[in-house]
């Protein structure tokens, strides 16, 4: 007799790999320049405070031990007077909880304000992280069109109108990943607006605000309602590896949350909790080196948007970047940039075609590039690069 092979869970039949990360595979060669990937630079990592602040934390022996769920104390206060400062009132240590990179935040909410057919608002085109976890969740999921002004709330406006009745609405409110956009402040306002009068939680994702060019971005949409949930993360100012998120939350949401991460990994990592409140509390030396960073990430931009303007000229349209790490670029004689990718990657450029991000089946034209891991010499000779492969 044949063993019957146990089946897997429904809900993963209609989950997607990320075309991000499988892209990443086919972009290892040495010869490729890669715009593809959504990193921050290595380079300009603080490896050796890193280092220093983690033999610190270590002559403690309890910080290899098992912190709380909600994170760290020490870390939680620091976050707590950051947000604080950011949101322009005062956050309760309560009302701040660390997780597993913003991405896990993210994924323990969807577990918290959503049941299985609950309507979702995302940005379209979407960040594809969120469009998983709301597909795990089992969501609906509508897209509303971003303008230079963010998202469009005429559409949502006209969706409530019309009877929907959200139970989230998610943002990437500054310097969107993929579309490069910011939210503008009078949307801000009114998307918080919105969220009181219809009864919606606000989801504003913000790991890029820091990473503003030329002028800070706007006052957060947390400062405008309480019921706006903020994600951000250390991982685009200081390092990915250190795994170290947080959501500023009212507090019946951090307790729920903190009932699910006990189940899913008991807490975090007490030594990079240690490492993160070390460096966030160095103040002098934190502003310098977002300033550094910020610097070299605003010239690469400039590289690669003035690069892509006087090759392409009219045939491609791309954002400016005025900060975070990518710019969102559309042919406008009706390239497709799904198609256009082998020869790209043949001529030695990736990008990553702008159908990964759609909710349905769009953005055919479009692609986004990240300017954050390249020189601006090499980021022009992938601007010439692409412009060979779709001749």
């Amino acid at each position: 007799m044949s063993p019957t092979t146990p089946a897997l869970a429904g809900k993963l039949a209609g989950l997607q790999s990320s075309a991000i990360r499988d892209l990443l595979k086919l972009t290892a060669r040495a010869d490729v320049i890669s715009l593809a990937g959504g990193l921050p630079d290595a380079a300009l990592m603080p490896r050796e405070r890193i280092a220093a602040a983690a033999q610190s934390a270590l002559a403690d022996p309890a910080v290899l031990q098992y912190t709380e769920s909600p994170g760290w104390p020490a870390l939680r206060e620091v976050l707590a007077a950051r947000e604080s400062a950011r949101i322009g009132r005062s956050v309760p240590v309560e009302d701040v909880f660390v997780t597993h990179g913003s991405q896990q935040a993210l994924s323990l909410l969807a577990e918290v304000l959503l049941d299985p057919g609950a309507l979702v608002i995302v940005e379209d085109p979407a960040y594809v992280g969120a469009l998983q976890v709301f597909r795990a969740a089992g969501a609906r999921i509508v897209a509303v069109p971003l303008d230079a002004d963010g998202l469009r709330l005429d559409v949502l406006e006209g969706l409530l109108a019309a009877g929907e009745r959200p139970a989230v609405v998610h943002t990437v409110s500054n310097f969107h990943n993929p579309g490069g956009v910011t939210l503008s402040p009078q949307r801000r306002q009114r998307l918080a607006e919105l969220a009181e009068a219809h009864g919606f939680w606000v989801i504003e994702d913000d790991p890029y605000g820091e990473l503003w060019f030329d002028r800070p971005a706007p006052a957060p949409v947390a400062a405008y309602s309480p019921q706006v949930i903020r994600l951000s993360s250390v991982s685009k100012i200081l390092a990915p590896t250190l795994r170290v998120g947080w959501m500023t939350a009212p507090r019946q949401v951090c307790r729920a949350v903190e009932l699910l991460k006990q189940g899913a990994d008991l807490c975090g990592s007490a030594l990079t909790h240690q490492i993160a409140a070390t460096l966030l509390t160095d103040t002098d030396w934190l502003d310098a080196h977002i300033t550094t960073v910020r610097t070299t990430y605003a010239a690469r931009a400039k590289a690669l948007v003035t690069a892509t303007r006087t090759t392409f000229g009219d045939r491609v349209h791309c954002t400016d970047a005025t900060g975070g790490m990518f710019v969102w670029a559309d042919f406008t004689d009706g390239t497709d940039t799904t198609a256009l990718l082998p020869a790209a990657l043949e001529a030695g450029v990736a990008y990553v075609p702008g159908a990964a991000f759609a909710v349905s089946d769009a953005y055919r034209s479009a692609l986004r590039m990240c300017f954050t891991t390249t020189d601006e010499p090499t980021l022009t000779t992938a601007i010439t690069r692409l412009a060979a492969a779709a001749r």
